[in-house]
């Protein structure tokens, strides 16, 4: 077994734990409501966006994630670029039907509007985090109060991981099985328009992803879209499917696709620096 299966499979595996941890606890398996919680740079509700940031961001996380682990730096990265930076909780990790986070999504959005004032915000989300917000805008309204939506390793076409046929995984965590390649929440999603809305969609995979299978399921197709690997830009970035909303290169493409009209600049090269 080659070490980069090792390591896909410990990965996966310390996810399913994790979820069992969390349905096994009572307090936990109730349907949750979304929190803020405060992050260095994050939730500060008096924060009023500035000329040159009028969008907030809200950062969302993926599955088994929470606001915290593994966008630390992401988020600070993007609060110290000038922007009021919002992240929420939702799903009991982000377990639960994808259709209910959504809704959550929808919840935290308008109450970031409401207390900033403006009238749409930026969404970047990590795995999950990038797909999920697709259905709130195409589906819950959400495509008029988003700027950008920019995708981490996002599941938009699912994952064929074979982990995803463990017994049991569908009861432990819905949204795990709304995640494999041709699911019916995917094919619903999918169908149709994949960029619906004047949204800007960019999407940022890595070719070391080992949770979304193939990683070139992160792609999307719209008029108003880029879809950059992430060793395009930096040939030797190793950023896996955990590590890229860490990763120096990802985090400056993102702030390049916030910071300007439309999704990120496909010629733009960041500092291959970590």
């Amino acid at each position: 077994m080659g070490t980069r299966t090792r390591t896909s499979i410990l990965a996966l595996l310390s996810l399913v734990i994790g979820a069992t941890a969390l349905v096994s606890t009572p307090a936990r398996a109730a349907a949750p409501q979304p929190r803020a919680l405060s992050l260095t740079g994050a939730n500060d509700w008096s924060c009023r966006p500035t000329t040159a940031h009028p969008e907030p961001v809200v950062i969302v996380h993926g599955t088994f994630g929470d606001s915290q682990n593994l966008l630390q730096r992401l988020t600070w990265s993007i609060h110290r670029a000038g922007y009021c930076v919002y992240a929420l909780d939702y799903g009991n990790r982000a377990t639960g039907p994808i259709e209910d986070s959504a809704a959550q999504l929808k919840a935290f959005v308008d109450k970031v509007l409401t207390a900033t004032g403006a009238q749409r915000v930026s969404l970047v989300g990590h795995s999950q985090g990038g797909m999920m917000p697709r259905y709130y805008l195409k589906f819950l309204g959400g495509a008029s109060k988003v700027d950008d939506l920019v995708g981490l390793a996002p599941s938009n076409h699912g994952t064929s991981h074979p982990l995803l046929l463990t017994p049991g995984l569908g009861h432990l965590c819905p949204s795990c099985l709304q995640q494999k390649t041709g699911s019916a929440f995917l094919t619903h999603l999918n169908s149709g328009d994949e960029t619906p809305g004047a949204v800007s969609y960019t999407n940022i995979v890595t070719s070391h992803d080992e949770v979304v299978l193939p990683y070139t399921s992160g792609f999307l197709s719209g008029p108003n879209t880029t879809n950059i690997r992430l060793q395009d830009a930096c040939r030797f970035d190793l950023a896996d499917h955990l590590l890229i909303p860490s990763d120096g290169p990802a985090i400056r493409l993102t702030l390049n696709a916030l910071g300007r009209s439309g999704p990120a600049d496909p010629s733009y090269r960041p500092s291959c620096l970590p």
